[in-house]
Order: structure tokens, then sequence, then C-alpha cells
């Protein structure tokens, strides 16, 4: 069995790195073989417009829903100064869906903020 980290996490993108200015829904990441997940938001520079993050949870990558705070560490971030900008957060996920994926409300945003989610699987139930 390989000891290297790299070879027991396998990052996912959901959100692209893109400026936001409107609400969007980020791809869904599939968990299948994987035991555990923290989502990853790289968030660059906020100009304006308040940028609300959650987490989703599906079992069919079709149907969506919010994922419930007693299967989180830690809470979606709330985007709405500059304070905000620059710094990396990470939300862990114990929940059992198949599916996880990260959707942001933006409001008032004229030319938005820049951040991307990713989701990295860990606990892989098959080792390389």
């Amino acid at each position: 069995m390989r000891t290297d980290i790299k070879s027991h996490l396998s990052p996912a993108q959901s959100l692209r790195p893109a400026a936001r200015t409107a609400s969007a829904n980020g791809v869904g990441v599939d968990l299948a073989n994987y035991d555990a997940a923290v989502v990853v938001i790289d968030a660059g520079t906020w100009t304006d417009g308040t940028h609300t993050f959650a987490l989703q949870e599906s079992d069919d990558n079709s149907t969506f829903t919010a994922v419930a705070a007693a299967d989180l560490d830690g809470a979606a971030p709330v985007f709405n100064d500059a304070n905000d900008d620059d710094q990396v957060y990470e939300i862990g996920y114990h929940g059992i869906k198949r599916y996880l994926r990260v959707a942001v409300t933006v409001a008032s945003a004229t030319t938005g903020a820049v951040y991307s989610a990713t989701v990295i699987r860990g606990k892989g139930r098959v080792k390389p």
C-alpha cells in the first residue's frame, strides 16, 4: 500500500474558478467508494454583493437538498466584505449521500467576487 498522501485523496471541482455576479449550483461530485470528504472554498478578490454558500447532497445527482448542520464540520461561509477575500475555507462532510455539491446564492452584486469550490474525497475504500 502506498503511503504518500496524494494516493489517498481525490479532488474534484464543484464550482470552477470565476468572478461571480449571479447564483450558481456546482457540479455534483460522486462520493462512491470514499468514506470522507472536505469542501475547500478558495476566495479571491471580493468587490461587492453577498455570496452565501451552501453544501447540498443527493442520492441521484439530480435532486439536491441542503446538508443538515449535524453532517457538517464547520459552516459554509458568507462573503460580504473585503475581509472575506484571499482566504481558504474548509467544511467537513460526514453525511451518507452519494453526491455532494457546492451552491452559492448571490445578491446585490455588480462586479461580484472571485472564488472556486473543490470537494476533496478521502478514506477511499479502494487503495492504490
